[in-house]
């Protein structure tokens, strides 16, 4: 499969992931739709068959989502691509927000973040400015708020209001913006390509995602209890390695779209999957801190936008930790 990729050329490549990625999904779709219809008389195993689901469902408009966002950077110009993901980080920054409690002292801090902080870390990644771009945000943007939000005359709760306010930025901005940051490396014979950089970590992290998930289900069906209760009920170290495993090995053989040998593509891919997953993992976490089942809230999105940081919440931790385990390995 290496090597059949390697020889296509990039349309053909395009052309023949389209058929490969969204017959498998339409496939999936198909199996979901046709196990919802199924009855059960007891009450409660009717319950959690709905519950489950609804949760497939959530996987599958995931998954759709992000191929889409893949298929748009790659007919987008430079510019677009921009606009595009970083609409997204706006989305995911406002969800966010909208679910931690602020106050008026707040106010400058926020219009900092979204009209400052956002459009100029995305600059950063339009211009190139790859050391600023890395730096930006967790240095100079972590000075600054906490001396806007002083300046505001409000110290209650001033700790926990501006490392909320961090928090957001951290995987809504910075670890977004590296996504299109990918499009803009420059390897040596790899050149108008780089939109498969995109796909290869979508592919791999959502695979890892998915299994993990459905693997997950599975023990909870046979009664086995998860490791970390309080945080996820759902979480287990053998559907967490189910999902590294099967999330690797795709990128391996993915390494036909990539700049990468099959070793190094199941090595990144290994890395970008613990990222991805562990994020997930910590985005859990401060959804039980604020009290929530999902980012979303109930029946719809809070930003109108269907519940954005439900669905990035491991592309972006995966992103920043892939782009520069890349960097470093390649001295790009």
């Amino acid at each position: 499969m290496y090597q059949t990729l390697k020889n296509l050329t990039p349309t053909q490549q395009i052309g023949a992931l389209f058929v490969l990625v969204f017959g498998l999904l339409l496939l999936a779709g198909l199996v979901v739709f046709l196990n919802s219809m199924r009855d059960y008389e007891d009450p409660q195993q009717a319950a959690r068959h709905e519950d489950e689901i609804d949760n497939l469902s959530r996987l599958l408009k995931t998954s759709w989502m992000l191929l889409f966002v893949f298929w748009l950077a790659w007919l987008a110009g430079d510019i677009s691509r921009l606009v595009l993901f970083g609409t997204g980080s706006f989305f995911a920054l406002r969800e966010f927000m909208t679910l931690s409690p602020t106050r008026h002292g707040d106010h400058r801090s926020l219009v900092l973040a979204f009209f400052g902080v956002l459009p100029f870390q995305y600059w950063l990644v339009g211009t190139e400015h790859f050391n600023l771009f890395t730096v930006f945000i967790p240095v100079y943007v972590f000075l600054a708020l906490p001396v806007t939000s002083a300046l505001s005359n409000d110290p209650k709760q001033f700790l926990e209001r501006n490392a909320k306010l961090q928090w957001g930025i951290m995987v809504c901005i910075y670890g977004m913006s590296h996504v299109p940051a990918l499009l803009l490396l420059k390897f040596p014979h790899y050149s108008q390509k780089n939109a498969f950089l995109v796909l290869f970590l979508v592919l791999v992290v959502q695979s890892c995602m998915v299994t993990q998930h459905l693997v997950s289900r599975r023990l909870m069906q046979l009664g086995k209890l998860p490791t970390l209760p309080a945080i996820s009920q759902s979480f287990s170290w053998r559907a967490w390695w189910a999902g590294m495993i099967s999330g690797s090995l795709l990128g391996g053989l993915l390494a036909g779209i990539t700049p990468f040998v099959p070793g190094q593509a199941f090595a990144l891919s290994f890395i970008a999957c613990a990222a991805g997953s562990m994020g997930h993992l910590v985005m859990k976490a401060l959804k039980r801190d604020r009290g929530i089942p999902m980012w979303r809230g109930e029946g719809r999105g809070i930003t109108g936008a269907g519940g954005m940081l439900d669905r990035i919440d491991a592309l972006c931790f995966a992103a920043p930790v892939f782009f520069h385990s890349v960097r470093w390995y390649f001295d790009l």
